[in-house]
């Protein structure tokens, strides 16, 4: 049984649909790359997962038997909450806030599986620090840590290197693909098409077509030349940009 199923959905805000006909499974271990134009519908599809917002049309049906399964979610961060004033200890115990229900306390057993994910995300020796003096990357590892208490088998990733210089997103790639490869089904939203070629078992393609299925199969597919092509082309207007502003 799939961990999420989706068919003929359609989504949006209110009556304005963002993006439609969208059809997808995603099984457990999957990893799954959502691709797609800047306003395509990415966002809005990932908030539909979260259950934020209504489908328009069609369905979607979360965790196996018709029962909900919580996931770990790992958004984009916003100034303000870079500069949050707790401990990532504190922070990371937070994943645990829905679990809690009225309980006014985390338990021992949680307590526990925060310092267990800590020492996964590596960041055991600065849960004492204060979360808005780390480094953007080591930030990321903190939620990461997070949404794994959360939800520790299903993550959703919304463009989790944005802002991160290439060493670090290198990094944050290896350590996302672990998780993956202790069996967490990861779903990520990205811009970055060639990480996820690279890293990605599925493809999600949100634009006038839309597109779902293997990885290779997605490069084969009309939808994925034309994307590929198209980032190709903007890297190289980058390139030359840049280099026409050395020179000059």
């Amino acid at each position: 049984m799939s961990f999420i199923e989706a068919k003929n959905l359609s989504v949006g805000y209110e009556k304005e649909v963002v993006a439609e006909n969208i059809s997808f499974a995603v099984e457990e271990g999957d990893y799954l790359c959502v691709v797609g134009e800047n306003g395509s519908g990415k966002s809005t599809l990932m908030k539909t997962l979260l259950r934020l917002q209504k489908p328009l049309a069609g369905e979607i049906r979360i965790g196996a038997e018709g029962k909900g399964k919580e996931i770990g979610y790992l958004p984009q961060q916003t100034v303000v909450q870079k500069d949050f004033p707790a401990s990532v200890k504190e922070i990371v115990l937070s994943g645990f806030q829905k679990k809690c229900g009225l309980r006014p306390f985390y338990n021992k057993e949680e307590k526990r599986e925060a310092e267990v994910n800590m020492e996964r995300m590596g960041i055991s020796e600065l849960q004492n620090r204060c979360y808005r003096d780390l480094s953007g990357g080591q930030q990321q590892r903190v939620l990461l840590a997070r949404a794994l208490c959360a939800a520790g088998d299903l993550l959703l990733l919304d463009e989790p290197v944005s802002g991160l210089d290439p060493r670090v997103t290198a990094d944050m790639y290896e350590l996302i693909e672990s998780l993956n490869k202790e069996g967490i089904t990861i779903i990520m939203v990205s811009h970055d098409i060639g990480a996820a070629i690279r890293y990605a078992s599925h493809i999600l393609h949100i634009g006038e077509t839309i597109f779902f299925g293997t990885k290779e199969e997605y490069l084969e597919s009309p939808e994925g030349k034309y994307f590929l092509a198209r980032q190709k082309e903007s890297r190289e207007e980058k390139t030359d940009h840049s280099g026409s502003e050395y020179s000059a």
